[in-house]
């Protein structure tokens, strides 16, 4: 589906009554996080051209029971269009309102054939690291267990990059952001699906990246913008990819750690990454291990400009330790075992070389110092 993408330094609201009188929306559920009533836009959503309902009412990591509950709100006010500003768990709520509004909500969405509906979803993020707003994936946990949704309707057609939105985002999670965006642009990058499409997009984002990192760290308006486009092509890319044994190793530290997921994905990275380059013998994409050899020095090469085996893992080290974030501690044998089982096999699948559960394990051992 063809994206209409703005980027803007201000003025969101006005980009959003430009689409819902483009789109004769007449009624609008607009989602948004806890950090909200912190933004700029928060001041200015009174002008829409149309009524509004707000959601507001699910967890950072939301749950099954959270989505139903919106799809109650936009059901019982009528709506017709799903505005997102927020985060990736906004992103992902938004889109599964749209997905199952029009579906039996007397029986269990998830276990229901996908219909796709005419419902619009336009996207506001205010972080720069999901990419969600690009992707058809949504996440929502039921029963405790992570459960993927995917299906191209979930694309927002409207996506807005507004770089005033990332004023107020705080030092921690704006580092832990970009570093998911990170990990999305270089996980892509070598992925079982990569294609030349996907990898073009990869390499823009982690070009990206690296560029703008200090005036995005440091807050600057032009940072944020160029950090925002740099996030949505790294979700273009795993869009057409989906991530590898980075992201399937890291869900489980966040819930188990309290940390940041862009956090977990980058601690979990250049383990994977060391081991990758030492074992292109196991490799399993059907390009072969030359390929994979070869795919592992182009990215030395946009890290660093050098097309040295290990360069690009030491500089995403780097990278890594001069943010100083922290690291978990293991403390059990049985956390161990339960951070192994929750590996999605599915990602795994998507690495370019095999991870057994005991190769996990002493990944996650060298993850966890």
């Amino acid at each position: 589906m063809e994206q209409n993408i703005f980027s803007v330094d201000s003025g969101a609201v006005e980009k959003i009554n430009a689409i819902l009188r483009k789109i004769h929306s007449e009624k609008v559920l607009l989602v948004c996080d806890g950090a909200f009533s912190f933004l700029p836009v928060s001041k200015e959503i009174e002008r829409l051209v149309v009524p509004y309902a707000v959601f507001s009412s699910f967890t950072p990591n939301p749950v099954y029971e959270d989505m139903c509950r919106g799809v109650e709100v936009f059901n019982r006010e009528k709506c017709d269009t799903v505005l997102a500003i927020g985060g990736g768990s906004a992103m992902d709520v938004a889109k599964c309102v749209k997905l199952y509004n029009r579906m039996d909500g007397s029986r269990n969405y998830l276990e229901q054939e996908i219909i796709p509906n005419r419902t619009e979803i336009i996207a506001v993020p205010t972080t720069a690291g999901t990419g969600s707003e690009s992707t058809r994936f949504a996440v929502i946990y039921y029963k405790g267990e992570k459960q993927s949704i995917s299906d191209e309707s979930l694309i927002p057609k409207y996506v807005i990059l507004c770089s005033e939105l990332l004023q107020t985002l705080p030092d921690y999670h704006r580092k832990a952001t970009m570093l998911d965006a990170l990990c999305h642009g270089i996980e892509s990058f070598w992925s079982v699906n990569s294609t030349r499409e996907s990898r073009d997009y990869s390499e823009k984002a982690v070009r990206m990246i690296l560029e703008h990192m200090n005036a995005y760290l440091g807050n600057t308006e032009d940072g944020n913008r160029n950090m925002l486009v740099a996030s949505n092509f790294a979700g273009k890319a795993i869009n057409l990819t989906q991530t590898t044994a980075g992201h399937a190793m890291c869900y489980k530290l966040t819930s188990i750690y309290g940390i940041a997921h862009g956090h977990a994905a980058a601690l979990c990275l250049p383990k994977i990454w060391n081991y990758m380059l030492h074992h292109i013998d196991d490799c399993i994409d059907p390009r072969g291990q030359d390929y994979l050899k070869s795919t592992f020095e182009e990215l030395s090469f946009i890290l660093t400009g050098e097309k040295g085996l290990f360069a690009g893992c030491d500089q995403f080290n780097s990278i890594l330790s001069g943010l100083d974030l922290s690291v978990p501690v293991l403390t059990s044998e049985e956390e161990l075992q339960v951070l192994a089982k929750s590996v999605n096999p599915v990602r795994l699948k998507n690495n370019p070389v095999r991870l057994s559960e005991d190769v996990l394990k002493g990944l996650y051992r060298e993850i966890l110092g």
